[in-house]
């Protein structure tokens, strides 16, 4: 969905991270926005080549045989399959002071769906929050125009301490043949919420929020089968770095929250589409 972090990454999605308590400010540089620019460019290059016909349309197909089978075996279970990715590129081209990259992909299988039932759910944003909930808690599509959409997406993580972020993305899908379908969702804002749901709620400025989550592209591909569909996500997400002297206690959760996130948001589709079959 995220696409797009929990991501949507819905997004999507969702590759933010909790501390057990709330670090100080902290503010995203130009220098910092750069290099996820250019990651971000550089992974685009790579995919651009895997929806060419013949190439690895998913991550499944590039693998090895026996990593492949076992990956399958795992989508057949009901699971999700994510890794971990890492774009190469110099240091130099890539940094990011002040500030971390997420990059994960995940994929799962949906037995028994066709790939319109799939691609009708995912772009049902009005809904999402119900497909989604706890980690998606609003959700509306503020526009659409043929296959592009500008949504809206209010967030809730919550790992000792709660974080809500106002969100905003703009999504692009194409239907590549008969078979299959993929879409990019990148974010447009994120707000950090104080007091959210209350009367003095209000939006932190990228000056003054946390560094919770600051810039997530998702990245989604579709392909029908007669058995289901595959839906597989590619997330990168950009965030604060670890706090001096938090290490020990963020460390853990920078690591596993954006792999969380992703691992929700996709088995969260999963089972959506499956009870939409079921009701239907």
């Amino acid at each position: 969905m995220r696409g797009n972090t929990r991501f949507w990454a819905v997004t999507i999605a969702l590759g933010g991270w909790l501390g057990a308590a709330a670090p100080a400010a902290a503010q995203l540089t130009p220098e910092a926005n750069r290099g996820f620019e250019r990651y971000v460019l550089l992974t685009e290059a790579r995919m651009s080549t895997e929806v060419r016909p013949g190439a690895a349309f998913l991550r499944l197909d590039a693998l090895p045989a026996a990593s492949r089978q076992s990956a399958l075996a795992q989508l057949e279970r009901g699971e999700v399959a994510a890794e971990e990715l890492t774009t190469s590129a110099p240091a130099a081209d890539i940094a990011t002071p002040g500030a971390l990259i997420h990059h994960w992909v995940g994929t799962v299988f949906i037995p028994g769906a066709t790939l319109p039932q799939v691609l009708a759910l995912v772009q049902d944003y009005d809904h999402a929050r119900q497909y989604y909930q706890p980690e998606v808690e609003r959700s509306k599509l503020l526009s659409r125009s043929g296959d592009d959409f500008k949504i809206y997406l209010r967030l809730r993580q919550t790992d000792v301490i709660s974080v809500v972020l106002d969100t905003e993305y703009d999504v692009h899908y194409e239907r590549l043949d008969a078979n299959r379908a993929e879409s990019s969702s990148r974010s447009t804002r994120v707000a950090e919420l104080v007091h959210p749901d209350e009367t003095d709620e209000r939006a932190l400025s990228m000056a003054d929020d946390h560094g919770f989550l600051w810039r997530i592209n998702s990245y989604w591909r579709f392909e029908g089968t007669p058995r289901g569909v595959f839906v597989q996500c590619e997330a990168i997400s950009l965030t604060r770095d670890i706090p001096i002297g938090l290490g020990w206690v963020i460390g853990p959760l920078i690591e596993n929250i954006p792999r969380q996130s992703l691992e929700f948001t996709l088995g969260a589709t999963r089972r959506a589409v499956l009870d939409s079959m079921e009701h239907r």
